[in-house]
């Protein structure tokens, strides 16, 4: 796992108390697009489940998720897909 994946885990950790949480990098497969930078790292998909989302509508789970993480979104991250659910 890389230095910005990391970050991203330990952020989401701290925050959420995740019962679930994946993060994924997916920026090889996004070569040669807006954003890519060699060495990976700019494009994630976070896959992410905690009570802290109950009473929340799926955009503002997404907009819990994307407060955590606006310092890694206004530095080395292009692009955050998010999944963030309550624990079944």
């Amino acid at each position: 796992m890389g230095e910005v994946a990391s970050t991203i885990e330990k952020k989401l950790n701290a925050a959420l108390a995740p019962t679930l949480l994946e993060v994924i990098d997916e920026s090889e497969g996004h070569r040669g697009h807006a954003g890519f930078r060699e060495g990976g790292e700019t494009h994630f998909r976070v896959v992410v489940e905690s009570h802290a989302f109950e009473g929340k509508s799926r955009l503002e789970r997404q907009r819990m998720v994307m407060s955590v993480l606006k310092d890694e979104m206004a530095g080395r991250v292009h692009a955050l897909s998010v999944k963030a659910d309550i624990p079944a």
